[in-house]
């Protein structure tokens, strides 16, 4: 049975203690849908101060929600809206320090209040994005950013070729 660690050092250290847990659980298993899973359940309970964390998977037209940890979510995202749809269309991770700021932003929880959103692209593929919302303004600084990108990188891994 995996049992999460606590995190300690700094921040860098944290995500890089975080991004070898995630390698531990993921190791030997190729199933997207478990890898988003246990990954999501993972951050959720790792991090401080989230809301929402899960993935969403995009289908051919549209983003649709795959495994979280959180608040029942909104089931499909068009690629031109919202801070994961800006995401998957651009290729580059979302910070948003005000979601009420970004425009076309999509009010699943009505208590999220910043956003982290890390496209997933496997062989210049779009697989879908990585999402984590928090009830606190601007959660999400340079650090969460990199380390949170890492962790998406161990997901793809995971997947295998």
């Amino acid at each position: 049975m995996f049992t999460t660690q606590s995190l300690s050092g700094d921040k860098p250290q944290q995500y890089a203690g975080l991004a070898a847990q995630a390698r531990a659980l993921l190791a030997g298993e190729r199933d997207r849908i478990a890898n988003a899973a246990n990954l999501s359940a993972l951050v959720y309970h790792a991090l401080p101060d989230l809301n929402w964390v899960g993935f969403y998977f995009f289908d051919g037209t549209e983003l649709v929600v795959g495994p979280f940890q959180g608040q029942p979510a909104c089931v499909r995202i068009p690629l031109d809206r919202g801070v994961c749809g800006a995401a998957a269309s651009s290729g580059e991770t979302q910070r948003v320090e005000d979601v009420e700021a970004f425009p076309g932003h999509i009010a699943c929880d009505a208590a999220s209040r910043s956003e982290l959103v890390v496209p997933l692209f496997r062989d210049g593929a779009l697989v879908g994005v990585f999402d984590l919302d928090s009830p606190v303004p601007g959660r999400f600084d340079v650090d969460d950013q990199r380390g949170l990108e890492e962790i998406a990188r161990v997901y793809l891994e995971s997947l295998g070729t």
